[in-house]
């Protein structure tokens, strides 16, 4: 029979082999599924997709220890050359040196980071990220609104508690002009891993009050934390719900080394939440002067416009007197133009009617009796009533027969 071994004694056993076999360090690329800080101390767990499948295929897993004492120095350094804190998804290239423990197995102890290898992945994917931004046709969306003459109603998404936030109000609550601004805020996560999930909740919630409140304008703020940690203002999805909001965006995220891609996108990009409270204000004076100077040119036209009527007025009043003489002049050579056309329609009228009564006499006078009685006719009356009938006239009746000198009686006797 084949000598046993203890647990321990396998574990020793395998923890004298590699340390036989792997006494130096190495310098290894992986991703970090996981990080966490206890007690001073960074744990970590690694791990490698393939990049031949399509989807992210673990094939590799791994977990890491960053002991106190180094990790004291790491944190810092890597912190301030990258600008952010280690978090999951970020890629590094660590140095690792082998460590087998008996009672907690496996894992790599990391003694050093190299900060400007996680640069150049978050290079990587920050252009890849903008490069699909100009693919979709939006990267400049927000860069063609119109921010109103009159921004005034501002929606803030900002940390609640955030030094920045009050900051914000502040400025524009004691502004110099004395210009009065009305925010709403609506509250987000911005710092850590919630922050892409928690300023996209808070553009939705403000589209969903707009038609209600009108705001004019949405400022986003950050400020009175460390400066670190600004990955979250660094994604695909942020970027498109930010560059295809209807309202100007203005970005405050208060750090001064590099552009997010928020700030990238948005319609304005500021340092820190007061400069965006500054931003608002001058953008307001501008308007406030140019109604001023508008105002002057107003007064000003209207000045010109009074001087020109009034110099236009006492020229007319100078020429009025010989104005007053031509028109008199006119209106008596119309008068007696007028008087003459009268006197010659009168006459015309005159004569005119005097030939209508001749010829109305001399149609009388043709129809006169008395010019028939002349040419040998006669008149019958009865009863002083002409007889143009015989059956007018009965046995017995008298009847007048008129001549052109004289008139005869007859009674009428009926065969």
């Amino acid at each position: 029979m084949e000598p046993t071994l203890t647990l321990y004694e396998l574990n020793r056993l395998v923890r004298n082999v590699l340390e036989t076999d792997l006494p130096d360090s190495y310098w290894v690329e992986a991703e970090l599924s996981e990080v966490r800080e206890v007690r001073g101390h960074c744990y970590m767990e690694l791990v490698q997709f393939s990049t031949a499948l399509p989807s992210r295929t673990p094939i590799a897993r791994a977990s890491a220890k960053c002991w106190q004492t180094q990790w004291q120095q790491i944190r810092p350094r890597f912190e301030e050359v990258t600008g952010q804190q280690m978090h999951a998804g970020m890629k590094v290239l660590l140095n690792v040196s082998v460590n087998f423990h008996e009672a907690y197995g496996f894992s790599w102890i990391v003694s050093d980071i190299d900060p400007t290898y996680t640069i150049g992945d978050m290079a990587r994917k920050r252009q890849e990220i903008i490069r699909t931004l100009h693919e979709e046709g939006i990267f400049n969306l927000q860069k063609e609104l119109t921010l109103p003459a009159f921004a005034q109603h501002i929606a803030v998404i900002s940390s609640e508690n955030a030094a920045g936030y009050g900051d914000f109000c502040n400025q524009l609550a004691d502004n110099d002009y004395g210009f009065k601004f009305r925010t709403q805020l609506f509250p987000a996560i911005m710092q850590g891993e919630q922050v892409e999930e928690s300023i996209i909740a808070a553009l939705n919630r403000i589209f969903d009050a707009q038609e209600e409140n009108g705001f004019d304008a949405v400022v986003i703020i950050r400020g009175g934390g460390a400066t670190a940690d600004l990955s979250g203002f660094d994604t695909l999805a942020l970027a498109e719900n930010v560059a295809q909001f209807p309202l100007p965006i203005i970005t405050g995220i208060g750090h001064d080394r590099d552009e997010s891609i928020l700030d990238m996108i948005s319609h304005t990009r500021v340092k820190t939440p007061t400069a965006a409270a500054a931003f608002l204000i001058d953008h307001l004076a501008v308007t406030w002067e140019s109604l001023e100077n508008l105002q002057t040119e107003i007064i000003n036209l209207a000045r010109q416009r009074l001087t020109t009527e009034r110099l236009r007025l006492e020229h007319l009043t100078g020429r009025l007197p010989s104005l007053l003489m031509q028109v008199t002049a006119c209106a008596a050579m119309e008068f007696r133009a007028i008087q003459t056309r009268l006197q010659t329609a009168a006459q015309t009228f005159v004569v005119n009617r005097r030939h209508q009564l001749q010829l109305i006499e001399q149609r009388i006078e043709l129809s006169d009796p008395k010019r028939l009685l002349q040419k040998g006719y006669s008149m019958t009356l009865k009863d002083g009533h002409f007889v143009i009938d015989s059956r007018q006239l009965t046995e017995g009746d008298i009847i007048e027969t008129r001549l052109s000198k004289g008139s005869i009686k007859s009674i009428i006797i009926k065969q």
